[in-house]
């Protein structure tokens, strides 16, 4: 019997594992992370589980790291997301597809037509991960000296959504009568012109595209600063999160859950989605090995650059041997210095150890039996510290296939999991309704206000 409650089970794909060590363990696809072959059996993979969606994170500059770790990285080459995503919608029929693209070096106009095209080739099934960009080597590739300064970053993001998502609803759902007898392809009462005039935009439009599939794409947001919250909060329909325990989970759960009270919006229309590595085994003892095993995978060169690049400050100058000293601010991601900084605290970690334990993946990890790892995300799930969880991988295909070929099961058999997927779209798959068009109503008529 089916729980009232139902698990989101997104799956991130970077675009294959985010652990360092991942191509070297024994069995693993070395070449996965570029080698469209094996994504698209791993997209297959997921779709057969049943995931709601495939996500890629992207970057827009190699990982700011010392060459001496970056040789090691297996995400130093990777496919641009839309690329290869639209690939994967003509090898795929129902997972969804989500892309990561920055409102700090992009423009409107370019990332609505993407999505909305990747919607009408994938027939509804794309969504977009909303990213500010905290690499300040990504400022160096579009022209810039500096980065953005973090807040503004965030201000620009609100403008750079409000301008997407109206070029998205440009042309009425029924816009296009394609009449071959009278000739007439559009309504041109059916079309709208944003003639947007902001702070960091000026976007005339119309989008030339269709309206999406879904009306707009899903929202996707990954930010945990107060601004990132917030943001999340006006605009997206799931959340990316990171949450190293379940006290940490339920908090966020519940600060996300009242902003949406206070803003008006249904708490069922955004989905929390931590992040959780996933590594299976036929005992606790064997997937505890596994772990161990992948973890030491991970070269000390890029331990101490993951270190450096979660604080946003250089660590190899550091006593390895030492605690981890007072760092600085700065222009980097607030929330994952934050959270680099409290693990140190609370297991009073060397910066050795620390490093070692970032090199690999240091968030929040289930690692156990099918049984084991479907306790934990069903307690998740029924103590409000989350929807679901977006996945992580410890290495390809084998980590993955465990996961759908003996957790999917198990959260199956426990009615916290679908068997079959109940629509086409993903907002269909993530219960989410379907955005009006603020422009124009259903009954032919302008929108009030429009």
């Amino acid at each position: 019997m089916a729980s009232s409650k139902q698990l989101h089970l997104g799956a991130f794909m970077r675009p294959v594992s985010i652990h360092t060590g991942a191509w070297r363990y024994p069995g693993a696809w070395p070449d996965a992370n570029f080698n469209l072959k094996h994504l698209t059996r791993l997209a297959q993979t997921l779709e057969r589980g049943k995931f709601d969606a495939f996500f890629m994170a992207d970057h827009l500059a190699v990982l700011n790291m010392p060459v001496e770790a970056l040789k090691r990285s297996h995400t130093v080459t990777s496919f641009e997301p839309f690329t290869l995503l639209s690939a994967l919608a003509g090898a795929t029929q129902r997972i969804g597809l989500v892309a990561t693209a920055s409102t700090t070096f992009d423009e409107p106009y370019h990332v609505a037509r993407r999505f909305a095209s990747l919607d009408h080739i994938s027939d509804g099934r794309a969504g977009w991960n909303i990213v500010t960009t905290s690499n300040p080597d990504a400022a160096l590739n579009f022209g810039l000296e500096d980065h953005m300064e973090h807040d503004e970053r965030y201000v620009r993001a609100r403008e750079f959504y409000d301008v997407v998502t109206g070029l998205w609803d440009s042309f009425a759902d029924d816009a296009f009568s394609r009449d071959v007898a009278s000739g007439l392809y559009f309504d041109p009462e059916r079309l709208h012109a944003l003639a947007h005039k902001g702070k960091y935009f000026s976007v005339r439009g119309p989008l030339n595209i269709a309206r999406p599939v879904q009306g707009w794409p899903v929202i996707v947001q990954a930010g945990a600063s107060e601004a990132g919250r917030q943001l999340a909060a006006e605009t997206a329909e799931a959340i990316f999160a990171a949450a190293p325990n379940l006290a940490a989970g339920k908090a966020f759960y519940a600060d996300m859950k009242g902003r949406l009270d206070k803003l008006g919006r249904p708490r069922d229309h955004l989905k929390i989605l931590p992040g959780a590595f996933v590594v299976v085994g036929d005992s606790v003892e064997e997937a505890r090995a596994k772990r161990a095993r992948l973890d030491s995978l991970v070269h000390y060169d890029s331990a101490i650059a993951s270190l450096s690049i979660a604080l946003g400050h250089d660590a190899s100058g550091f006593d390895p041997d030492g605690p981890l000293p007072d760092i600085p601010e700065t222009n980097a991601s607030r929330s994952a210095r934050e959270r680099v900084i409290d693990l140190a605290q609370r297991e009073h970690l060397t910066v050795r150890q620390l490093a070692q334990r970032l090199g690999g993946y240091s968030g929040l990890a289930f690692v156990g039996t099918p049984a084991t790892i479907a306790d934990q995300m069903e307690e998740w799930l029924m103590s409000e510290g989350s929807d679901g969880f977006n996945v992580m991988f410890p290495y390809l295909p084998g980590g993955l296939d465990d996961f759908v070929d003996k957790v999917v099961p198990e959260l199956q058999r426990r009615g916290l999991f679908r068997r079959e997927y109940e629509g086409t779209t993903l907002r269909e798959h993530l219960g989410l309704p379907r955005p009006e068009n603020r422009f124009f109503t259903d009954s032919g008529k302008m929108a009030q206000g429009a």
